[in-house]
């Protein structure tokens, strides 16, 4: 990855109608919702005020994005029964909701014949992937992401997302 390799923050501002966003680990360990996870492991209460520190800028960068015609999609693949940390992130999903954002799950056992990337990722606009690499216990690896252009796979990454989201279970319907 190159230091003027764009970023996620300019890849969906660039976007023109979609970004699509394929997360398929039953954990993440990323530093910057660290202490909210915490949170809600002590208490069982989580964050979710969209207008609250830790949610605002997520909850304005969407909005925005949305505001601009720009579809934004999220699927989750996760194992059954599901991890806390699925249980954590289900617990705010209200709030990607209210920012404007789709929400799908799907479970691991009902995508066994989806070929599936490597790597969590996002598509923008089905024409740039931006893959996302983290370590074994979840947190950011070095380099944190990688941007691919290349028709075939921006192809195979939106092909993938759209098989999991035609089978994925809208949030309000899923039960953790």
């Amino acid at each position: 990855m190159s230091q003027n390799e764009p970023g996620f923050n300019e890849l969906l501002a660039a976007a023109k109608h979609s970004a699509v966003h394929l997360e398929m680990r039953d954990s993440y360990g990323v530093g910057d919702e660290a202490e909210d996870y915490e949170h809600w492991k002590r208490t069982s209460q989580r964050d979710v005020d969209p207008g609250s520190a830790y949610w605002a800028p997520w909850v304005d960068l969407i909005r925005g994005t949305v505001a601009r015609g720009v579809v934004v999609r999220r699927a989750r693949v996760v194992s059954e029964p599901v991890t806390d940390y699925i249980r954590y992130e289900h617990a705010g999903t209200v709030v990607n909701l209210h920012a404007g954002e789709q929400v799908r799950w799907l479970p691991r056992r009902q995508a066994s014949d989806i070929a599936l990337p490597g790597n969590d990722c996002w598509v923008f606009d089905g024409e740039i992937a931006l893959f996302n690499h983290f370590s074994g216990d979840g947190n950011w690896s070095e380099p944190g992401w990688e941007v691919r252009s290349e028709p075939a796979v921006a192809h195979m990454a939106s092909a993938a997302f759209e098989a999991v989201w035609e089978r994925g279970i809208p949030h309000e319907n899923y039960s953790v």
